[in-house]
């Protein structure tokens, strides 16, 4: 993970074992600002990349946060819409 003005770039797998670490992390960057997440280096996306992300919204929403996703893998997309909440996540081009 890095940033770049506002814009968190996740790198690797988010899955069961990588998602707590990250979302830690992701906390501690959205308390410094609002946020773009970039998932355009990520890989072996499972279902816990969705909670990470409405954990974050949860969190950007109580701290009054701008938080916005782009890039998102196609596995996270078909996740999101299985589960019924693709339509609560905001992506940018």
């Amino acid at each position: 993970m890095s940033r770049v003005e506002n814009c968190l770039i996740i790198r690797g797998a988010l899955n069961m074992t990588s998602v707590p670490a990250l979302f830690q992390q992701g906390l501690q960057q959205l308390a410094q600002g609002d946020l773009c997440v970039d998932f355009s280096e990520t890989e072996n996306v499972d279902s816990a990349a969705v909670s990470m992300m409405l954990g974050w919204m949860r969190a950007a929403q109580a701290q009054q946060r701008s938080l916005s996703f782009r890039a998102m893998p196609p596995a996270v997309l078909s996740l999101a819409t299985l589960y019924g909440v693709a339509d609560l996540i905001p992506t940018t081009v």
